[in-house]
This record gives structure tokens, sequence and C-alpha cells, in this order.
């Protein structure tokens, strides 16, 4: 449902929420690393997700990426729509061209409550509200060093 693209993107922004602030900046190479994502991919959609004021940055020595107070705010939906565009919620589960609750394909009913109650969770979840249950549950958005830890 939602491209590597994507996929990369919130992995980096939970990245830069759990690690950086306004005094401590991360450069794209170091995300990379650490979410073992290709580096000139993540630097390019980094630059974009500043573009769209998803997060924030500096130039210049002690610069890099960080989330300020208010990219925190951002939903999981802002960065889904700024990457992916919103289109993809609204595709045909089979791929038919028109799908829908009047013209419905042979999985719409199936599929439809589900996809309706991700887009409201991915439109409720803000940054920082999934931040703080990584912190608390323990889930990961990087295996690195993964088998180390089970060790």
């Amino acid at each position: 449902m939602l491209s590597n693209a994507c996929k990369y993107g919130i992995r980096a922004i939970l990245y830069l929420a759990l690690k950086s602030d306004k005094t401590h900046k991360i450069g794209a190479k170091k995300i990379a690393e650490e979410l073992e994502v290709p580096q000139p991919f993540l630097a390019q959609l980094l630059r974009n997700l500043v573009i769209d004021r998803l997060v924030s940055s500096t130039k210049g020595p002690g610069g890099g990426f960080f989330l300020d107070e208010g990219n925190k705010e951002n939903s999981l939906w802002d960065i889904i729509c700024s990457i992916d565009g919103s289109h993809r919620f609204d595709e045909c589960f089979l791929g038919l061209t028109q799908c829908n609750d009047i013209n419905p394909c042979p999985a719409h009913y199936i599929v439809s409550p589900f996809k309706n109650k991700i887009l409201n969770d991915f439109k409720d979840k803000s940054i920082s509200k999934l931040v703080q249950e990584v912190e608390n549950n323990g889930t990961v958005i990087s295996l690195k060093d993964f088998d180390a830890l089970r060790d």
C-alpha cells in the first residue's frame, strides 16, 4: 500500500523524532546507515520533506536534519501525502480503474472497511504520539544490530 520511499520517509522521521532536536542535528548519511537505507535516495527524500515542512534542517558546520515541536505534531497521513500522495488509498484493491460503493469490485466491501480504518488511524496519529508508542512498546524502526540485541 505504501511505496518504499514512503516507508523510508516514515522511518527517517521517527528516527529524527527519537534522536534529534534543535541542538542535535543528524546528517543524511548517519540516518541512512542507522536505518539501512540507500543514502542518496534518503538525502533527496529528506530534502523534499524539508520543503513540505515535515522535517527541519540547517546547513553548514553542525547542520543536519531534525524535528522541532511543530514537525512532531504532523500526522502519518501528512508524510504519506507528501511522498506518495493520497491517491494510493483511492486505488482499487484489484486494480480496476472505477471502483467505489456505487461500482464495487468483488473485493470492495471486504477491503473498504480496513482501508478506512487505516486511513483514519494515519490521520489521527501524530509523530509525537507514535514516538511515545515506540518508546513504550519497544518497537523497532531498524533491524540493524537486531541479532546482537537478542543475544
